[in-house]
């Protein structure tokens, strides 16, 4: 076993992927491939990944809700247009497709370099105009400061790794129970005095088995982990985008997008929040 290596852990009977990212004294710090998630093992304990002919190859980047999003954005092109008293037009193919489209833009900040790198990569491909920063989570809120007005996004993502400590698990209400909570909700607090209107800045926060609660209370729109669970690497990235692609005259669908995560309403929740999506004319070049 060696760094970069796929493996599993026996001991827990080779529920998630990993990929190795140091080894220290037969001891191995993994990274998961799939869910935001680090943890250590023994060696000994190991299994490579390619044994298990029932994984999905790591390469895959692309989540299934990416084409649902993409079909999404080409309906927006089409909507009617609306008159001057605020009624829909006839739908016109020909003039609705001389508007041009600009979707909400993200502000990325996440705690683990690899998960940004793959969420800046889809960004990309969805046309989402984003801005990505690797940001330990403890600096977060302090990076927020100038972040912000630097980049005037109107979808804030904030990120990396969390989970329950494990000498904690009896006292989940409090955030100390946690490895990082306590600065995604910092984190939170700066972006909110920032912009106190949750319809003109979006906050999804959180990582794994993230404070749900503490994280809503300060602010956020949508947050992890309801249920305490481990979340996909991308579910944020898919709510961010669903928004990104909703017109600001409607409101996002909150069961429809969590539905679209993959952890669903285990890892995801939120409330009601106005897409930030905005069409233009005439259509430039």
């Amino acid at each position: 076993m060696k760094q970069g290596d796929l493996v599993t852990r026996r001991s827990y009977d080779n529920d998630i992927v990993f990929k190795i990212q140091d080894v220290i004294q037969r001891q191995a710090l993994l990274r998961g491939v799939d869910y935001r998630l680090l943890a250590d093992a023994p060696l000994s304990d190991l299994l490579s990944a390619p044994q298990l002919d029932s994984y999905p190859p790591a390469s895959r980047v692309h989540p299934p809700w990416m084409d649902m999003i993409r079909s999404n954005e080409v309906q927006q092109m089409l909507l009617p247009s609306m008159d001057s008293h605020g009624a829909k037009a006839a739908p016109n193919e020909s003039i609705a497709m001389r508007y041009f489209e600009l979707p909400g833009k993200v502000l990325h900040l996440d705690g683990d370099p690899a998960y940004l790198r793959k969420c800046m990569n889809l960004y990309g491909e969805l046309r989402v105009p984003a801005e990505g920063f690797y940001v330990s989570e403890v600096k977060m809120a302090e990076a927020l400061y100038r972040l912000l007005p630097q980049t005037k996004p109107d979808i804030l993502v904030i990120t990396g790794h969390d989970g329950i400590l494990k000498n904690r698990r009896s006292d989940m209400n409090q955030l100390g129970s946690y490895k990082n909570s306590y600065h995604f909700v910092q984190a939170v607090k700066v972006a909110r005095q920032y912009e106190k209107n949750k319809d003109e800045l979006t906050i999804i926060a959180g990582a794994c088995q993230s404070h749900f609660e503490a994280l809503l209370q300060a602010g956020a729109n949508y947050a992890s982990s309801p249920a305490r669970v481990l979340i996909h690497a991308l579910d944020p990235l898919c709510v961010a985008a669903k928004v990104a692609f909703t017109p600001i005259r409607d409101t996002v669908n909150v069961a429809g997008v969590i539905g679209l995560t993959h952890s669903g309403f285990e890892g995801m929740g939120g409330i009601e929040s106005r897409g930030s999506f905005r069409r233009g004319v005439p259509q430039f070049q």
